[in-house]
């Protein structure tokens, strides 16, 4: 039996350390899926409860030298982050306030600096010496235990890097300063490196707590969805009312909420009238109306009216439960480009340090022979110019804000794969009855023959109907229930998925379908009932037709109104070059109709949902990427064979599992939008990995031919990675319909 579980990771400092993590935790028997993301410190595990257990993972990655344990409340993660800033910022405070005396002697070094006073101690090897030590070895002691840790377990990452470099600059100078001892001349007249040792951790430090800030606002949105949830709520019981931990609360309680508070559980409304504000969840800003048998959801404002309403699911079951869970997954997943990187860091730590013995040994022996000083420096600036950092970042910062700006929109994506996948797609596949249309038809016309009274042919078909989930089938029971008082229960009820229902009730057979159904099983339709269908289909009418123990009996058209955006969304996909197609089980007439009024040249009607999934494989087959858009429930084959499947609708009435992605809100423009996030997406991620290898392409040579001083290379690096996370937070600008 598998199950996945998230951990919270720490230790890590860049790309290389997230790929030895994996690649460790998956030789664990058992152990199928690991995803560890640098940017989130988050990893993903899936593994088989009976080969081996969470702790036996957990043990692992603390073994490579890395902390982990298990996220049992993800909103804490902030405050760990936090956390972890105030540390930096403590431990950079004071690298800062050590090394300034270091800078200060470093002007003496440059002629067009002579004006400046220098003090005699700040030039003492001993006293560089006793400045240096704390930064090495005190608040440089985590590149020390990363790097040996990583060196442990046969591989190589950020750190050790920066531990050789500024172990290089740190011993060779405490060796000259030891060798002064025995020289006569005490007036400091060789160069040091001290200075160049502090800089380099003092800017990686810097660095970090940058990166760890920009960091945090990649998160933002996923903080504003944990904001959403309350911790309490107002439970009505025995005529009072007792606030408690909304953990305590289970689903059949009454809750109460009151004018601008938090609704704090998915529930339905049995008393009251209101407006709530579920902008949170669905991106729409227009309050929603809700009054007795209406639902409500978990993070939604209640606007002015007092509420009551019983739960129907509980706080780990909630629609904002599985919104933030769903956020959570596309955040720590990997993205395809990620691969990429990945492949690549496993290589960079051992290239760069190769280089760097290749320069070293060029400026030793050909451009400046036997000038260890000189030839030991561009090593050290070799060393510490490379960042894998930037490349490990260019992809999870990117996905992180693009998936949190979707989410903040109502648009959420299973998987960081779909975020890239989603805007390589040329064709989208649209199901037309509550996807282009408002999927709440009304009846419209009732025809019923003469051996039957109106009020007992809709006994009849409402008591069949009564279950049905089907857009047409609730229409037609919304019908009956305001025509009759009661309905008797009917016995062996079944749907026939793509033709109607059908069932028995007071010992006769009732079968509600569409006009195909009869045709396809031989049974005739009379002349003057063929009639009707066809006036009410040439009226772009949804007709089923009812046969009471195989007599027909009555004819029910049902229209379905077109929704305001499908056309403007269809315009839109149109001028980004995409194709569309619209698939419907109506019939031609009906399907035609839709699709002239919206702007949609290509259409199969008549289709069953297995045979939606059909069509889509042809067209995959023609060589293009298909999206199918459909409501998640009839839709469901379709959505997956399809090249990425969205599933629309809104509030409980979604499927939020039925989707690669999910829109919260029915308006089919969020289907574009999701679009145009995932365009900006990847352009995104390709200038972070054009940035990062443009970076260490031109730095790494210019390190080597010794155009820059170590301390200009520790600057550098600890921005590239900056200006990576920088960069993806533009993301959170991009402009939605």
């Amino acid at each position: 039996m598998e199950e996945t579980n998230y951990l919270q990771i720490s230790g890590m400092h860049c790309a290389a350390c997230a790929v030895r993590i994996e690649k460790s935790v998956s030789r664990i028997e058992g152990v199928s899926t690991v995803s560890v993301s640098l940017a989130t410190e988050k990893g993903r595990v899936t593994f088989n409860k009976e080969k081996t257990q969470l702790s036996d993972i957990i043990q692992k990655i603390q073994k490579i030298g890395f902390g982990a344990k298990e996220i049992p409340d993800t909103s804490q993660l902030s405050e760990d982050r936090h956390n972890e800033m105030k540390d930096l910022q403590w431990k950079f405070f004071i690298s800062s306030l050590l090394t300034f005396p270091l800078a200060w002697a470093m002007v003496a070094h440059f002629k067009w600096f002579s004006f400046i006073y220098v003090p005699e101690l700040f030039l003492n090897p001993w006293f560089q010496l006793a400045l240096t030590i704390p930064i090495q070895f005190l608040i440089g002691l985590p590149f020390y235990e990363g790097a040996w840790n990583a060196l442990k377990n046969k591989s190589a990452n950020m750190d050790v890097l920066v531990v050789l470099s500024t172990s290089a600059a740190f011993f060779y100078s405490h060796y000259l300063t030891f060798e002064s001892l025995h020289s006569q001349n005490q007036t400091h007249p060789i160069g040091l490196f001290y200075e160049t040792s502090a800089f380099i951790v003092t800017f990686i430090l810097l660095g970090k707590l940058l990166e760890a800030k920009t960091k945090l606002k990649t998160t933002e949105a996923i903080q504003k969805l944990y904001q959403l949830q309350t911790k309490t709520a107002i439970l009505y019981q025995n005529g009072k009312e007792i606030e408690i931990s909304v953990g305590e609360v289970s689903p059949g309680d009454i809750i109460v909420v009151k004018p601008w508070g938090k609704v704090p559980l998915d529930g339905q409304v049995i008393h009251g009238y209101s407006m709530i504000d579920e902008s949170m969840l669905t991106g729409e800003s227009v309050p929603v109306e809700k009054q007795t048998g209406h639902f409500v959801y978990a993070g939604t404002v209640n606007q002015d009216g007092k509420l009551t309403f019983k739960v129907t699911k509980k706080d780990s079951e909630t629609t904002l439960s599985q919104i933030i869970r769903i956020v959570e997954e596309a955040q720590a997943s990997k993205a395809p480009m990620q691969y990429i990187a990945d492949k690549v860091t496993e290589v960079f730590v051992p290239i760069v340090i190769f280089i760097a013995l290749v320069t070293f040994t060029a400026w030793y022996f050909l451009f400046q022979p036997g000038d260890f000083y000189e030839a030991l420096e561009k090593l050290i600036t070799v060393l510490i110019i490379a960042c894998p950092c930037a490349l490990g970042l260019a992809t999870p910062t990117s996905v992180m804000v693009g998936s949190g700006r979707a989410a903040q929109k109502g648009i959420l994506f299973k998987e960081g794969k779909y975020l890239e996948l989603l805007g390589k797609n040329t064709m989208v596949a649209i199901d037309k009855t509550g996807t282009l249309t408002k999927g709440e038809p009304i009846v419209t016309d009732l025809y019923v023959e003469k051996n039957y009274s109106e009020n007992a042919f809709l006994e009849l078909v409402g008591a069949v109907e009564s279950a049905s989930d089907h857009p047409v089938g609730k229409a037609i029971n919304k019908m009956v229930n305001e025509k009759l008082l009661y309905l008797p229960n009917a016995a062996q009820v079944s749907s026939m998925p793509g033709y109607g229902v059908k069932g028995f009730i007071h010992g006769k057979k009732v079968v509600i379908a569409n006009p195909r159904y009869f045709l396809k099983n031989n049974e005739s339709i009379p002349a003057h009932a063929a009639k009707k269908v066809s006036e009410f289909e040439q009226q772009g009418k949804t007709v089923m037709l009812a046969f009471i123990d195989s007599r027909f009996s009555g004819i029910i058209a049902v229209a379905d109104e077109i929704k305001t955006t499908s056309k403007d969304a269809v315009c839109r996909l149109k001028q980004m070059g995409i194709d569309v197609i619209m698939l419907t089980g109506d019939n031609q007439t009906i399907a035609m109709t839709v699709a002239e009024s919206i702007g949609i040249k290509r259409y199969r009607a008549e289709i069953l949902p297995q045979e939606k999934a059909e069509i889509i494989q042809e067209l995959q087959k023609e060589g293009h990427k298909v999206i199918m858009v459909g409501d998640g429930i009839n839709d469901a084959p379709a959505l997956t064979v399809a090249d990425v499947g969205i599933a629309i609708g809104t509030g409980s009435d979604v499927a939020i599992e039925s989707g690669d992605i999910t829109i919260m809100t029915g308006d089919i423009n969020r289907v574009v939008d999701a679009m145009m996030i995932s365009k900006k997406t990847i352009t995104n991620i390709k200038q972070n990995f054009l940035w990062a290898f443009l970076y260490n392409i031109i730095m790494v040579p210019l390190a080597m031919l010794g155009m820059l001083a170590p301390w200009i290379a520790g600057l550098a690096m600890a921005f590239s990675s900056v200006s990576v996370v920088l960069n993806s937070l533009r993301l959170k600008r991009v402009k939605i319909h």
